[in-house]
């Protein structure tokens, strides 16, 4: 979710990370941040925020596809990431880049509802609860999160068990298209001949494993240039996110209520559309010119946003609301939550990762060996 800067080369293959993709991190970011305080935290607001917010209902209402552009941007780069890696070194990169900030999360939330009077949104979790939060895989044992962003990372966690039974096998391009395919047919059953199947669900993720699959596809477009086999598992992700996102938004419309969250099919398919778009932009290199090195800071600062402006909204917008008015209050209360965020990436996110880089004569030795884009035998282009 949170990768970071241009500060490496594109490498051989072009395969180094990119700014663009800490843009587009941000961006979905703060669209997450739109959804839940102009749309979706009524008990925060003591009303419907669209009755607050009539004129952005709409638009921020889409904002609860961030997530998906995230899931897409993950598959992405963390196939980028395990090139060339091996188990111990992906398993560390993701300890060490989601847990920090996570676990800081976790003592944030206990201490809104421990130590204020504040009860929006209240998990009301036993301190047993809340330990096992510490773990992110509560809902694996049925608990609830501590945070109602977290389900997304339970989808994440998944997805990198299915990346690492790739790295273990040994990743090169037709094994990523062999799992790609295993995995898009494993899906393709699971949504029509066993929709809803409990074991599929927590397997497979037909509901987002679509986003996964053309984000890994799309690396691999980006990596040895595009072809008809990438562009076919791209549609095909592109189809099946489609269904899922509007069953997403149906089900947050049932929920809800039209007018809490009034939000057409086709502003739907538009910003699905619009996602896979710039998606395919970034792959085929379209969005290089984007350099900017405060990028790399708007990377950093997305998850902790994402973890954190839940928090930040139930201790500011009450305590504000009586004096300003809601505009103010709510670009007041953004603008605290990535304040944090900036915080949490600043003095606990780098230092921590910083510890934990390879030791300069480890990286040296890696640059010094000649570094292949492909195994040996392995063609420069995928069919």
């Amino acid at each position: 979710m949170s990768e970071g800067a241009r500060g490496l080369s594109r490498g051989a293959g072009r395969g180094g990370r990119l700014a663009e993709l800490d843009l587009l991190r941000f961006l979905a970011a703060l669209a997450v941040v739109a959804f839940h305080y102009l749309v979706a935290f009524a008990s925060v607001w003591g009303q419907r925020p669209s009755s607050l917010f009539p004129a952005v209902a709409a638009p921020a209402g889409l904002g609860i596809l961030g997530v998906e552009l995230f899931f897409v941007i993950s598959g992405f780069v963390i196939l980028m990431t395990v090139w060339g890696r091996g188990i111990g070194g992906f398993v560390r990169s993701r300890v060490v880049r989601l847990f920090p900030a996570y676990w800081l999360s976790v003592l944030a939330v206990m201490g809104v509802y421990g130590l204020t009077g504040a009860t929006a949104l209240d998990p009301k979790l036993s301190p047993g609860e809340y330990a096992l939060n510490f773990t992110m895989i509560q809902r694996a044992f049925g608990v609830q999160d501590a945070n109602g962003v977290y389900w997304s990372l339970w989808a994440e966690l998944r997805f990198y068990v299915l990346i690492a039974v790739l790295v273990l096998i040994g990743v090169t391009v037709r094994r990523c298209l062999v799992f790609m395919g295993i995995w898009l047919a494993g899906v393709l059953v699971a949504v029509f001949a066993f929709p809803g199947d409990p074991v599929l669900d927590l397997l497979l993720m037909p509901k987002y494993a679509p986003y996964f699959i053309a984000g890994m596809a799309l690396y691999l477009m980006h990596r040895l240039g595009p072809s008809l086999v990438l562009a076919g598992f791209v549609i095909a992700g592109y189809a099946l996110a489609l269904r899922s996102a509007l069953d997403r938004v149906h089900g947050r419309i049932e929920l809800a209520g039209k007018a809490a969250m009034p939000v057409e099919d086709w502003m739907v398919v538009a910003v699905i559309t619009v996602m896979f778009a710039v998606m395919v932009l970034v792959a085929l290199g379209g969005l290089s010119w984007l350099s900017w090195r405060g990028l790399t800071t708007l990377g950093g600062v997305t998850y902790p946003l994402y973890l954190f402006h839940t928090p930040v909204a139930v201790l500011l917008v009450p305590a504000l609301g009586g004096l300003m008015p809601p505009w103010a209050v709510a670009t007041v209360t953004t603008l605290a939550a990535i304040a944090i965020s900036y915080a949490v990436y600043r003095l606990a996110e780098r230092p921590v990762q910083r510890l934990f880089r390879p030791r300069p004569r480890r990286a040296a030795a890696r640059h010094a060996a000649p570094r292949s884009p492909l195994p040996a035998g392995e063609k420069a282009s995928v069919p």
